[in-house]
């Protein structure tokens, strides 16, 4: 009855969970109030305890065919294959409530994709899963749902890494790998330092293609930047001639890199840099 209700915070005696009261009818001496019987409470769920998320358990308990949305405190299982490749996997549930998720035995945490924030959308939906729980085919997936969710809509998909952002302004301060301690003192472990967006492709790859590039006053996250009215047209020529055919690359923060004055369509704003690129590999003859 007390499955995801909060175990901290201020006022906690004054919260209440449970039942309230309870009676049973229908009796022939009429109603009987059972309220303030002796009452016994057991901390932890049945098929936790039963290890149902594991493939040997699963055996010890009756599953039944899943139709749609179910009701809360429910036990989810299905097999998948994993994803072929060497890219990240993840757990896409949006369709599903509060609980907690296990492959192959293995935890992969707690998951809350009704819990919105204020412009509706939960903060989390995509649940990684690490490659080293995964077999090449018939992974087991067990779910936990608290307060009811549909299976049909659960989705195991590959993490695109191709794809890197950077979105920096004139007010961030340097890398903290721009100094360094020498005794009891911080001192710049650079010849310059300055504020600057730095871009690495995983895995070796390289940077193939600027796809945005906004030095001004864009807006947005990655995969959905958009030009503010301040943008220097310089900016993706800047970073391309920086970047492109790169493992890594840097790109400084100065209005003069960018065009200076000359360029420079609104000169009393702060500016922002975001840059976006795709990865990839050298292709083979």
């Amino acid at each position: 009855m007390t499955v995801g209700f909060p175990n901290s915070g201020a006022y906690m005696e004054k919260r209440f969970a449970g039942p309230r009261a309870v009676t049973i009818q229908g009796l022939n001496a009429g109603t009987l109030d059972v309220t303030l019987n002796t009452w016994g409470h057991e901390v932890g769920i049945k098929g936790e305890k039963l290890q149902v998320y594991t493939e040997d358990k699963l055996s010890k308990v009756k599953w039944t065919p899943a139709k749609g949305s179910g009701p809360p405190l429910t036990w989810y299982k299905t097999y998948f294959n994993a994803p072929e490749g060497d890219s990240p996997v993840a757990l896409r549930l949006t369709t599903m409530g509060k609980g907690v998720a296990w492959v192959n035995g293995q935890s992969i945490g707690r998951y809350w994709v009704n819990y919105l924030s204020p412009l509706g959308q939960p903060s989390q939906s995509e649940y990684h899963i690490p490659r080293s729980f995964l077999k090449p085919g018939k992974n087991l997936l067990v779910l936990f749902e608290e307060t009811g969710g549909n299976p049909d809509g659960i989705e195991v998909l590959l993490v695109n890494r191709d794809t890197i952002c950077s979105f920096i302004s004139e007010d961030h301060p340097p890398s903290v790998k721009s100094w360094e301690r020498n005794g009891d003192q911080i001192q710049a472990a650079v010849e310059d330092v300055k504020t600057g967006a730095h871009l690495s492709c995983p895995d070796g790859k390289k940077i193939k293609l600027v796809e945005f590039a906004s030095f001004g006053d864009p807006f947005g996250s990655c995969g959905n930047y958009v030009e503010g009215k301040c943008t220097s047209p310089n900016s993706k020529k800047v970073v391309e001639e920086n970047c492109l055919g790169k493992n890594s690359c840097s790109i400084p923060l100065e209005r003069e890199t960018f065009g200076g004055k000359s360029d420079d369509r609104c000169p009393d704003i702060t500016k922002v840099l975001a840059v976006q690129v795709r990865c990839g590999r050298d292709k083979s003859v």
